[in-house]
């Protein structure tokens, strides 16, 4: 459906653009469209894994590889933090944006800062593991605490 990629794209360019979660009102007006035309397309896109969206069904959890909320994982690139869902989503920003940044989080076993530089081609070499407990598979079985 032509209304469920204007409203995802235009999603996806808000988050590029701000860093923030748009709401219902600027999809609409950037699509050209009314709010209850993008919020069924938003819970199509749900149904389609596109987006993971609070139980209000109006606003953005997630956009993957955007948080809709603040969360540990933060990455800057040309002066606008974003927040990622968890640490593979870290590194997914700037590939989404195709461009270098930094991310800034934490491991979870020690509590250390974890600061990496990503740039176009990846990320900085250094000896980190990533471990997922649940297999990337069964992920969105539950996005939220996966």
């Amino acid at each position: 459906m032509e209304i469920d990629l204007r409203v995802k794209l235009a999603v996806y360019r808000h988050f590029a653009r701000t860093g923030q979660r748009p709401t219902p009102e600027d999809i609409a007006e950037r699509v050209g469209s009314d709010v209850g035309r993008v919020l069924a397309a938003y819970r199509r896109l749900r149904e389609l894994r596109v987006l993971a969206l609070e139980p209000d069904g109006r606003s953005i959890l997630m956009a993957p590889p955007f948080s809709g909320v603040p969360t540990q994982h933060g990455v800057e690139s040309e002066g606008i933090t974003y927040f990622a869902n968890c640490a593979w989503d870290a590194l997914g920003v700037p590939a989404a944006l195709h461009r270098p940044a930094t991310v800034r989080s934490r491991c979870e076993q020690s509590g250390e800062p974890l600061h990496l530089e990503v740039g176009l081609d990846g990320p900085e070499a250094c000896d980190w593991l990533f471990h997922c407990l649940v297999p990337a598979a069964h992920w969105w079985d539950d996005i939220v605490h996966t």
